[in-house]
């Protein structure tokens, strides 16, 4: 399918490529419309982010990441952790949102939109942008899984010891690995 948005994508923008990517349309294509001429875009493409469409830009319902969730039923809690961080750094960019020391998604939105930001300023266009930040945005999915998992379950992360990260890393990522497997029995089954 082809799906367009406004250019110069940034963070919810470049987050909603990805979501789209990975979870809903594999193949899909993305077409860019410039600023305040989006009466303009292909009649052919599904719109997102774009003011008066059904998966519009963020506003009071929450920004476009959360409403893809929502419209396509995608239950995971590493994407609802996924939509706190972006909400937090649309917060941070349209309402000065500063988050306190503690608070873990909102530092990780003010390190997501400093990314976002970057992005912008290194690739020239906006399908270089999304290019770019596939690797971002599957890295902190596969991060937020692997905490969420790691919360479900009754295991510990091993201790630090002599391998700097090490340790923590390869049971992580056997964590993942172990739910990947479980995932893909589980989809195999609906087929």
């Amino acid at each position: 399918m082809k799906w367009v948005t406004r250019n110069y994508v940034h963070l919810d923008r470049v987050a909603c490529p990805w979501l789209i990517k990975r979870f809903i349309d594999p193949d899909a294509e993305f077409v860019f419309v410039p600023w305040g001429r989006e009466d303009e875009r292909p009649a052919d493409a599904i719109p997102f982010a774009i003011p008066g469409v059904e998966l519009g830009p963020h506003d009071a319902r929450g920004t476009t990441f959360q409403k893809f969730l929502t419209k396509y039923q995608l239950h995971d809690p590493a994407l609802d952790r996924m939509a706190k961080i972006i909400a937090g750094g649309v917060d941070c960019v349209l309402h000065d949102y500063r988050p306190a020391p503690d608070e873990d998604y909102g530092q990780m939105a003010v390190g997501l939109l400093a990314i976002s930001d970057g992005m912008m300023l290194i690739k020239e266009s906006d399908d270089e942008v999304i290019a770019a930040s596939m690797a971002v945005y599957d890295a902190l999915y596969a991060n937020l899984k692997a905490c969420a998992l790691l919360e479900a379950s009754v295991e510990k992360l091993p201790p630090r010891g002599e391998r700097g990260p090490a340790p923590k890393t390869e049971f992580l990522r056997e964590l993942l690995k172990r739910a990947s497997t479980i995932d893909t029995h589980i989809h195999e089954g609906k087929r």
